[in-house]
């Protein structure tokens, strides 16, 4: 299992919700949510019209994206609470099959995790006894 979190995502006067899968090895400078082009189409994102194409190096090798500087608001949702909103670049990836979480995201946004192979996690500021489980 790995940590996934439930997120509400706000661009303008549109509104998502999903489940990103929180990666350490996504390390980046600025708060990044990497999107699928399907999530990205529903933040009126896509086609890439205002973006800067970039090439990211990934572990299977270069990968051409597409980059919006603090496009959207970030929220975790969780069942009883919900975190602070964090303003987010977004990188559109052609090969994602599901929104991921950067490391400066992760921070921003307070997470702490628990256990990686579990999925447990909890906000930075709740105690350590308040544990959660991954969003399926």
């Amino acid at each position: 299992m790995a940590v996934r979190l439930r997120l509400r995502l706000k661009r303008g006067d549109r509104s998502v919700e999903t489940v990103a899968l929180l990666n350490s090895g996504y390390e980046a400078p600025t708060p990044q949510l990497l999107v699928p082009i399907d999530l990205a189409r529903d933040l009126g994102l896509w086609p890439p019209e205002n973006a800067v194409e970039i090439e990211l190096e990934t572990a299977g090798g270069p990968l051409r994206a597409w980059y919006f500087p603090r496009a959207v608001v970030v929220k975790i949702v969780a069942e009883d609470v919900e975190s602070r909103e964090v303003l987010a670049d977004v990188v559109v990836s052609p090969l994602a099959d599901e929104p991921l979480i950067s490391d400066m995201l992760a921070e921003e946004l307070e997470i702490a995790v628990e256990s990686f192979g579990r999925g447990l996690w909890r906000f930075r500021w709740e105690p350590k006894e308040r544990v959660r489980r991954s969003a399926r």
